[in-house]
């Protein structure tokens, strides 16, 4: 049984079970938030809401290609330039919307938990909305690149950057931006947050801070785990871009992106949902 046949049966099979995960919970999150007034007013719970959106989109279009072209052989990224275009956008414009809507969820936890007023005061519903307006079009005016730059090439027929200078770029976009950033932020302000925790008495004595520690550390995980491979996967096939490879090698690095794809799901599909359901408790029941 070879490496290739493997990885087909896990986008077929794996995939669909993720697809209709996602499409499952992200639209429940959407139904929950847009129905209770008190969640579109709230901060948090509208950067989730728009975060269950963008997720709802991306699992629609890129597993819908993956599962197609495995399970029935329809290479529609390789063999169709709008499709390669329209992917290649979604990755650069909606995961960073994605990401970026975790982050400022996170970092809303920590100015709701701060005993500084004016911290506290710079989180209202009015500002998200703005901010995730502005973080909308910056995004997408992000992804406008790949309709100049990526294109597939006569010679190695694949979908891929045309523009080398760019391609190191989306190499790095990957890996800092989609990767190494939404990790980091997440950790420093889910542990600011818990430390506003641990300073509020009240909620000490409810020992609400050893489950906010419990989150934190959960999440953290989570995320990590998602998308960090992705990552660094990124990075090596940057750093070996120029070597001579056998069909072996191939094989495997083919095989390892399939795995390390479907693992970044999780966080589409599990983090954004665990991490809702645990904020909405241990926050907005105390704030």
């Amino acid at each position: 049984m070879s490496l290739s046949y493997i990885g087909q049966q896990l986008n077929i099979y794996v995939g669909f079970f993720f697809f209709v995960t996602g499409l499952v919970g992200n639209g429940m999150n959407i139904f929950i938030f847009s129905s209770v007034r008190t969640y579109r007013t709230n901060p948090s719970t509208f950067y989730f809401l728009i975060g269950s959106i963008i997720n709802l989109i991306y699992i629609i279009v890129n597993l819908t290609i993956r599962i197609v072209s495995a399970g029935f052989e329809i290479d529609l990224i390789d063999t169709s330039l709008i499709w390669c275009q329209i992917r290649a956008f979604i990755v650069g414009s909606l995961s960073p919307i994605s990401f970026t809507c975790s982050c400022l969820a996170t970092i809303h936890q920590f100015l709701t938990t701060s005993q500084n007023v004016n911290l506290r005061l710079c989180s209202n519903i009015k500002s998200a909305q703005r901010i995730v307006i502005i973080v909308i079009i910056i995004w997408c005016l992000h992804g406008i690149p790949v309709f100049l730059f990526y294109n597939i090439p006569p010679i190695t027929y694949g979908c891929a950057s045309t523009n080398p200078a760019y391609g190191a770029y989306v190499a790095v976009f990957v890996s800092v931006i989609i990767c190494a950033i939404p990790v980091f932020v997440i950790i420093v302000f889910g542990y600011l947050g818990y430390r506003n925790i641990r300073l509020t008495r009240r909620l000490i004595e409810q020992r609400v801070d050893r489950q906010m520690a419990k989150m934190t550390l959960i999440q953290a995980i989570l995320v990590a785990i998602s998308i960090s491979p992705s990552g660094i996967y990124w990075i090596y096939l940057y750093i070996t871009t120029g070597v001579v490879k056998d069909a072996d090698r191939i094989a495997i690095e083919n095989f390892a992106d399939i795995v390390l794809v479907l693992i970044s799901y999780f966080f589409y599909i599990v983090c954004l949902s665990y991490i809702m359901l645990i904020k909405i408790y241990f926050f907005e029941l105390y704030f």
